[in-house]
């Protein structure tokens, strides 16, 4: 099986959850791994749809289809919406997703003099609407960790993969970068900077059985 013409869509980037009017909470994500990720599937001839969050797409081909969010209602609506409208053989879900919301937006801009308390709540996982919609398209799922050895960033992984359903996941952690694409057998396979990630990861999907 090969890529060429085959659709695939890829969320990238960090997204915003509303404090007041003004600010918000969100994540360093740069949107690096998706953008690298969308730019070597069309070179190799895919059909990509990429769902981009408030980050820089100056170096994106205009032949890619790019759908921009800001914040995280925003991106689930538009993937809900995508996915009812069009089938996808593959999602590579890359974006960093917020985990919480406040449990109320503040009005205004608050004032600085004195400080705020907020109280979180957790927000859905995106990856549920994904896997309903669309349960016949392969999922690639993505989870970051931090300060944890290879082997509890692994078996945090396989967790999210099984809940997930998901045939792939990107184990990964920062500073110093380090992933594992880990398939729905355990096998894990290291890769050390997201260039690497970007071609591995399209070249193991392209030979994975389309059943």
């Amino acid at each position: 099986m090969s890529l060429k013409n085959k659709r695939i869509l890829i969320t990238a980037g960090p997204t915003w959850v509303p404090i007041d009017n003004v600010r918000v909470i969100s994540n360093i994500a740069s949107g690096e791994t998706g953008i690298l990720l969308a730019k070597q599937a069309k070179k190799i001839g895919a059909k990509v749809t990429l769902f981009l969050g408030p980050v820089n797409d100056c170096c994106l081909d205009e032949s890619i289809n790019i759908i921009h969010f800001k914040y995280f209602e925003e991106l689930r609506n538009k993937i809900r919406k995508e996915l009812y409208s069009n089938k996808y053989d593959y999602i590579i879900h890359s974006a960093a997703v917020s985990d919480f919301k406040p449990r109320q937006i503040l009005k205004g801009k608050v004032s600085s003099e004195g400080g705020i308390s907020l109280r979180l709540k957790p927000l859905p996982k995106i990856f549920r609407d994904i896997r309903r919609i669309s349960p016949q398209a392969k999922l690639v799922m993505f989870k970051l960790e931090s300060r944890i050895s290879d082997n509890t960033l692994i078996r945090s992984a396989k967790v999210t993969q099984h809940k997930a359903h998901a045939e792939f996941i990107v184990a990964n952690r920062l500073n110093p970068y380090r992933a594992f694409i880990i398939d729905k057998k355990g096998n894990a396979i290291s890769v050390r900077s997201k260039n690497e990630l970007a071609n591995r990861l399209l070249k193991i999907i392209d030979l994975t059985p389309n059943t």
